[in-house]
């Protein structure tokens, strides 16, 4: 079929030497269903329906992208663009029409390729080398923190002081194994996937007690949607608190569950303190008991095996279990503060199909830095440059920041920056605004 057209279903894919069917957007457009999506990339249109579920990424992750020009996606977050290709091509069905738009919707055609010519310059820079130094530094400090912690207690006894420093003093090593096994999930340390995949494991596992796997399949999605309802899990967070434009659909529809007028006070009760020991204990057993991934399971086990037994000695059964409540509820208050004051005061609603950039921009701001700031927030004070580009070691994100200002200053272009502090407070500002609007919507419409 050489004219625009659509192979009948399950017609299989292009066959090699062929001429490769044509299709447009408006044909497109009607594949982004369960069971039956087409995405395009580099102008190639894919039918991933029956592979989604094989996706190493997550079927949601790539789902996501369905009916859409995923090229940005599938450049930024692929090491081995050759390698990939070849998984893809069995699932090549056609391609996109000569006066097709390289993408549905609005369309900056020259900032789409400054922000190519801007990656591969960041490539030819070597900004996607990782320092093995810098990473093997922060794996150091965070096991010579849980060593310290122990001694202190070993030492000084299981007190009100000793205890006190050693949950701070582990509250900060698994803040830090966070912001390290996020490194690895983003295969940003070693060159070789493998490698990343084994070290993220056990970070995430034997350090933390979670799934890595659970991890990824969360977090991805939020990189491929930030901000998107029902996208990303992280702004995914209704009828217990409203953000953006849920705010006005819950006034609309009368809903009041809770009282959301006064979320931001409420908030300091079930937001910071339960987000790790509640939300995150829960979904995450779940997800490795439903996916059944015992070897997650397992490396989450000989978490709990270790500090178990570590501190029952000191403190026995109530004592221990008091102690690792009060380390998960000071890691969880640096878990939702360092990690929403780039996003949730930003543009939180349904999905617009803007190109990666744009999408990305509209929903991260940065934080002023600082060398404390840099590690207290495992650089996520780059915010804009680590969603641009997630596989870029975070050492390297001062270097990439100028290049990034001025793509945003050639296409004027937000690049928000902000004071520490102000970035916390802006969480609780967004979260009074939003219940303000749901109230005046609920009272008045």
């Amino acid at each position: 079929m050489g004219g625009v057209g659509e192979p009948g279903p399950r017609e299989g894919p292009a066959q090699p030497g062929a001429p490769l069917p044509i299709f447009c957007w408006e044909q497109i457009r009607a594949h982004d269903q369960p069971g039956d999506k087409w995405l395009v990339i580099e102008r190639r249109v894919y039918d991933i329906s029956r592979w989604e579920q094989r996706h190493p990424g997550g079927s949601r992750l790539i789902g996501h992208h369905g009916a859409e020009d995923a090229t940005d996606a599938f450049r930024v977050f692929h090491q081995d663009l050759n390698f990939v290709r070849k998984f893809l091509q069995p699932l090549l069905i056609g391609e996109l029409a000569p006066e097709e738009p390289s993408q549905d919707g609005p369309l900056n055609v020259q900032l789409v390729e400054d922000f190519r010519a801007l990656h591969q310059a960041a490539e030819d820079m070597k900004l996607f080398d990782a320092s093995p130094t810098f990473f093997a530094f922060l794996l150091g400090h965070i096991l010579a923190m849980e060593v310290l912690a122990w001694l202190l207690i070993y030492l000084l006894g299981p007190g009100w002081v000793p205890s006190t420093l050693a949950a701070f003093i582990l509250a900060i090593s698994q803040a830090q194994s966070w912001c390290l096994q996020h490194d690895l999930g983003h295969a940003s340390v070693f060159k070789k996937s493998r490698w990343n995949h084994v070290a993220q494991k056990f970070v995430m596992g034997q350090l933390k007690g979670f799934s890595a796997h659970w991890w990824n399949f969360r977090h991805f999605q939020h990189h491929a949607k930030p901000n998107i309802f029902h996208k990303d899990p992280d702004v995914t967070v209704a009828p217990f608190f409203l953000l953006g434009e849920s705010s006005i659909e819950y006034g609309k529809k009368k809903r009041r569950y809770l009282p959301y007028n006064h979320q931001h006070l409420y908030f300091f009760l079930i937001g910071p303190p339960m987000l790790i020991l509640v939300n995150f204990e829960v979904e995450n057993l779940a997800y490795m008991l439903v996916c059944m991934q015992w070897a997650d399971l397992l490396w989450a086990a000989s978490f709990y095996a270790r500090f178990f037994l570590s501190y029952l000695p000191f403190y026995g059964v109530p004592g221990v279990l008091l102690f690792f409540v009060a380390v998960r509820v000071l890691e969880s208050h640096w878990f939702v503060w360092i990690t929403q004051i780039n996003h949730i005061p930003k543009e939180i609603g349904h999905e617009k199909h803007r190109d990666w950039v744009s999408s990305q921009l509209v929903a991260t701001c940065n934080v002023e830095p600082s060398l404390f700031i840099d590690w207290f927030s495992g650089h996520l004070d780059f915010q804009i440059e680590h969603h641009l580009f997630p596989r870029m070691p975070r050492h390297n994100y001062s270097r990439v920041a100028p290049l990034v200002k001025s793509l945003c200053a050639k296409h004027g272009l937000s690049y928000e920056v902000k004071p520490f502090l102000t970035a916390l407070v802006d969480i609780v500002r967004s979260l009074k605004k939003s219940g303000d609007i749901w109230l005046d919507t609920y009272l008045h419409q």
